[in-house]
């Protein structure tokens, strides 16, 4: 996978410029108004009556129908916001359905390079191979819509930093090898430690009943 032009998007793969072109003509205020009524609605009408098969067709969502539909609602909403968050956790789902294999390499390398409890508290099973992390990142997923929000948004960030934690390692595997590819691994470890701040951070929020 390529961290330049395929990251966390599947089918269809856009860099974040495309959506930054396609909002310049758009108020900001109704873009943010958007995100954020869209977000509630769909999480309250969820969580009110999870039955139907709608939760299986969220988790599928992206499967079927790519990511641009979320980016349209969600992606430039604040990190701190729920559709800021609900963004994040879906890309997470993307990047382990995308390349289950290095996700799970990631992880399993991240689990042993971590000196904390975040591989308990994403819940991963004892070793976690491609067909385990995938359920993972669609267990965490569902657990927004039918779980507690607060520890679906835990297990993500945790999730990110054992991720991360495994990225890097791999990054200073190849650093003497294969300098891009180092780079590559290096920023995503970057971008998987920051989603677990922001992640944590809306948790909290969530907790407080300030996370709109």
């Amino acid at each position: 996978m390529s961290d330049d032009s395929r990251e966390f998007h599947k089918p269809v793969r856009r860099p974040g410029e495309v959506f930054d072109r396609a909002y310049s003509g758009t108020d900001p205020a109704e873009v943010s108004r958007a995100a954020h009524a869209t977000a509630n609605a769909l999480v309250s009408r969820v969580r009110d009556d999870p039955s139907g098969g709608v939760v299986d067709r969220l988790i599928g969502f992206t499967d079927a129908h790519g990511i641009d539909t979320i980016a349209e609602l969600w992606s430039r909403s604040p990190a701190r916001s729920l559709p800021g968050a609900l963004w994040r956790i879906y890309l997470l789902q993307l990047m382990v359905h995308d390349d289950a294999r290095t996700a799970a390499l990631q992880y399993e390398r991240g689990r042993h390079a971590l000196a904390s409890p975040d591989d308990v508290v994403a819940g991963a099973p004892t070793p976690a191979g491609p067909d385990e992390l995938v359920a993972l990142s669609d267990a965490i997923l569902r657990g927004v819509f039918t779980g507690d929000f607060g520890v679906a948004l835990d297990r993500a960030a945790s999730f990110c930093r054992v991720e991360a934690a495994g990225a890097a390692d791999l990054a200073d595997d190849a650093d003497a090898v294969d300098s891009a590819r180092a780079s590559g691994f290096t920023a995503r470890a970057l971008r998987l430690a920051t989603y677990a701040e922001e992640l944590t951070a809306a948790a909290v929020l969530w907790r407080r009943d300030a996370l709109t």
